[in-house]
């Protein structure tokens, strides 16, 4: 009998979207990456020595949410990239799981949409767990020593650009040019569930 509540938790904790190991948390030290971007090269954040900090979001070519993120993250990367700030954009999603995200097509969609940034892909699926990803778009920001500032959204409009009344990434970066710490430090990221490849 003593079992079932642990049962019960664990099942709690699935239905809730909370992973018992849910990744990086504010504070946590990220470890860099090596990807290979739609350009053909490899990126990771050890080729920017000059960098101030790091934007690394989770995003897709095909989730509703990211797609209506597209603009703003291509203006975020441009902005923030003269301050210092360079914003690397990883798709996490199995092209098995989403025949539209395959590399090909992430490679149509960048050139369509002039990315300004490395659109990576993370193959085998690697990294998104390591950073505890869980939606696209999922924005991380690092200081340049890859420190975990913040987690969460891109600001608290997905539906209207226009409509934003909180900017929660960028007054983050703000606070990081202040030397403080940002606030908040977690938000809830709205978006769609990372495709993962159906196990046999």
């Amino acid at each position: 009998m003593k079992a079932i509540p642990i049962i019960l938790i664990f099942m709690s904790s699935l239905l809730t979207g909370n992973s018992l190991s849910s990744g990086y948390q504010p504070g946590d030290k990220a470890t860099d990456f090596k990807l290979k971007s739609v350009d053909g090269k490899q990126y990771s954040m050890a080729n920017y020595k000059d960098a101030k900090g790091f934007i690394v979001v989770f995003t897709c070519n095909t989730c509703p949410f990211a797609v209506k993120y597209e603009d703003r993250i291509n203006d975020l990367a441009k902005k923030y990239k003269e301050k210092g700030y360079y914003l690397l954009a990883i798709n996490p999603n199995d092209p098995a799981a989403q025949p539209d995200d395959t590399f090909e097509l992430m490679q149509k969609k960048a050139k369509e949409k002039g990315f300004s940034f490395p659109y990576l892909v993370d193959e085998g699926q690697k990294i998104y767990p390591q950073y505890g990803a869980t939606k696209t778009p999922h924005v991380f920001l690092l200081d340049k020593n890859l420190i975990v500032k913040y987690i969460g959204a891109i600001d608290d409009n997905s539906d209207d650009a226009s409509a934003v009344k909180e900017k929660y990434l960028e007054n983050a970066i703000a606070a990081l040019e202040k030397g403080t710490e940002p606030a908040p430090v977690v938000t809830k990221a709205i978006g769609c569930s990372i495709k993962v490849k159906k196990k046999a």
